[in-house]
């Protein structure tokens, strides 16, 4: 299959993935033929990409980070166990879902775990940074595969899994007039979002089956190495090692998702913009991790190769992440071969990725200011 912009979609051209609303119910199923209405409908929703069938690509797998039954069974306690404490203030009694979530993250692990090589792999680029479900289980998932690349013990990602997919729960706690405004946030309105992060920690330091460092996870995400983060100002020993991280796979998830005043990033973009932050907002040591885990070239891209051939992104080294094999289907000359073939970027040192469907129309590169 082939990952398409929304844009050169074409009516009769078959999906190749479901597309899920924000709740995890399916809008369109697999194998379905698009039309014009249904892509007029899909470009209103805020779709960016999707998967679609073709001969050529027939036999290229793109692979979940999480079971579907995962997925659903996820965004759906997600969803209950937030909206159980929305417009609760955080003195309140809260109901205790420890015992639930900890479950569901034995579930996680046990998908990822069964990888037989855990990347990055996007979750959904159609998913918008308001989607607070979908984003909480994203930033969850990236977490935790670079907590198995870091070696992490299955206590310690039990820990930082929790603190991952509960890292906005504070969000709970803001006037949604604020937290989903369409429009640039005053000063003021900016000092309310920057307290779901309090908020999330008085939630969370409580609570039975969840454990404290995961509070802390909560409170410190939007901390930053040079002291320009929030709440505290804290610097980087003063940051704990887990909300780095979750930093890290929070900023990226919120690049790779729809905003209402930017469209989704792709991942090699999004990469190149926490890599300005390297050493200021995030650890070298972490970013480099971070790269190694991500596939920045997603499995069905179309790229464009320095030879001036264009192909798509067929398999991928997980050793190798940036160097993946290219199946080309059209020449230099732009004609369609009869008969594709492959080039392994880990060996034809001699080619280079030079372009990538998608990058045509995505504004100057932002900074990873506007991701905080």
């Amino acid at each position: 299959m082939r990952l398409v912009h929304i844009n050169l979609l074409q009516p009769g051209m078959k999906l190749g993935k479901r597309i899920y609303s924000e709740e995890g119910l399916v809008l369109l199923s697999e194998d379905v033929e698009l039309t014009e209405r249904l892509i007029r409908r899909l470009k209103d929703l805020g779709v960016g990409y999707v998967y679609i069938k073709e001969a050529a690509t027939e036999d290229i797998i793109v692979p979940d980070m999480l079971q579907e039954e995962t997925r659903r069974r996820a965004l759906v306690e997600i969803k209950q166990q937030f909206q159980s404490m929305s417009g609760l203030k955080t003195k309140s009694r809260i109901p205790h879902f420890g015992k639930a979530l900890s479950g569901l993250m034995n579930t996680i692990l046990e998908d990822i775990g069964g990888q037989k090589e855990a990347m990055i792999m996007l979750m959904d680029m159609n998913s918008s940074d308001l989607d607070l479900y979908n984003h909480s289980l994203n930033v969850c998932v990236y977490t935790l595969v670079l907590g198995v690349a870091s070696g992490y013990s299955r206590q310690q990602l039990m820990e930082i899994g929790l603190g991952a997919l509960l890292h906005d729960i504070g969000k709970t706690q803001i006037d949604p007039d604020v937290l989903h405004k369409p429009a640039k946030l005053t000063d003021e309105e900016f000092k309310i979002i920057q307290q779901h992060t309090t908020y999330g920690h008085r939630i969370l330091k409580d609570e039975p089956g969840i454990p404290l460092l995961a509070a802390h996870c909560a409170l410190q995400h939007h901390e930053r190495i040079d002291g320009s983060g929030y709440p505290f100002g804290l610097k980087g020993p003063q940051i704990h090692e887990y909300a780095k991280w979750i930093a890290l796979a929070d900023s990226y998830d919120a690049m790779t998702s729809n905003r209402v005043y930017r469209k989704a990033l792709l991942p090699h973009q999004a990469v190149e913009v926490l890599y300005t932050g390297s050493g200021s907002l995030y650890e070298q040591r972490m970013l480099e991790k971070f790269r190694d885990c991500v596939a920045i070239y997603p499995i069905g891209l179309s790229v464009t190769l320095s030879t001036g051939e264009v192909g798509v992104v067929a398999s991928i080294d997980s050793r190798i992440p940036q160097r993946p094999r290219i199946r080309v289907l059209k020449n230099a000359d732009g004609q369609t071969l009869k008969a594709p073939y492959e080039i392994d970027l880990s060996t034809a040192l001699s080619v280079m990725i030079t372009g990538v469907e998608g990058d045509e129309g995505v504004p100057p590169t932002p900074s990873c200011d506007e991701f905080s």
